[in-house]
């Protein structure tokens, strides 16, 4: 089964916990990791912005993005939130293994 990270921005850290939290107890990640507050800038409705946001990295198999990102779009304060997914290509095999059994 294949591994997935998810990176995730939000308005804040508290609601990176929040998300975070909520995956991981609905067994949808088995680890989430607060990157902490980060600067960004972007386009939004047709203005350029900077703004303080919070990152959030999860950790999940391909099977359960979808699921994922709709949790994250149903708890999330914004009308648009950056979920994306990333493959997995390597890395300590007790570890991706472990991914799995946590979100079986």
């Amino acid at each position: 089964m294949n591994k997935r990270l998810i990176y995730i921005t939000a308005a804040s850290v508290e609601e990176a916990a929040k998300i975070g939290r909520m995956l991981v107890e609905e067994r949808l990640a088995a680890c989430a990791n607060l990157l902490g507050r980060i600067g960004s800038i972007y386009w939004w409705e047709g203005k350029l912005q900077e703004e303080e946001e919070a990152a959030l990295i999860v950790k999940t198999t391909e099977a359960l993005v979808d699921r994922v990102v709709e949790r994250v779009k149903q708890a999330h304060s914004y009308a648009c939130p950056c979920v994306v997914a990333l493959s997995i290509e390597g890395g300590n095999p007790d570890f991706l293994d472990w991914i799995r059994l946590e979100t079986d």
